[in-house]
């Protein structure tokens, strides 16, 4: 049964807390302090201290805490998958209605207005990462990751992921 309710006090206020996190605490310490009392309200502003201190959603590394802190391990899981569970069910939903329309005029319409501005976003992502990196680790380090990463992904054909994998060793090896 705890389980349960350690789903239903994460499920909840990320059903109602529209606008994410900051608009979801209120109806958590609702649900964790005065519905359940897991928590008093100064252990809960303890929490929503410690929250706002890690990097990363807030709602999310509440409800893994209190999880926890309830339930466990798999307290945790249960509450953490309950916060993002109703984004995650929207997703799916809005996903097959998307599907559903796929050959319609007005869809593949805006899907060609959204596809340069995402690679707009991308260019500037990958722009301010090689611009960081110069400045961090030098030119030459730059250019021959980058380099040695096209080489790999076009020629080679390697997955992505490897190659992600082999850049975060080398720069803990050699960079770190």
């Amino acid at each position: 049964m705890i389980f349960w309710e350690i789903f239903l006090a994460f499920f909840i206020p990320g059903i109602i807390g529209y606008g994410g996190g900051p608009a979801s605490i209120p109806l958590i310490e609702y649900e964790v302090v005065h519905r359940y009392g897991w928590l008093s309200v100064e252990e809960f502003g303890e929490v929503l201290a410690l929250g706002n201190a890690l990097p990363g959603p807030i709602a999310t590394k509440m409800a893994g805490y209190i999880g926890f802190e309830v339930g466990g391990i798999l307290g945790a899981s249960i509450g953490v998958f309950a916060t993002v569970a109703p984004s995650l069910i929207l997703m799916i939903a809005l996903l097959s209605l998307l599907m559903k329309f796929k050959d319609s005029p007005k869809v593949k319409a805006m899907t060609n207005l959204v596809r340069p501005t995402i690679a707009i976003l991308l260019g500037l992502m990958a722009y301010r990462f090689f611009d960081s990196s110069y400045f961090q680790i030098g030119f030459i380090q730059t250019a021959a990751l980058v380099i040695i990463s096209y080489l790999l992904l076009e020629k080679v054909k390697v997955h992505p992921a490897y190659i992600i994998a082999g850049a975060l060793i080398y720069g803990g090896i050699f960079l770190g």
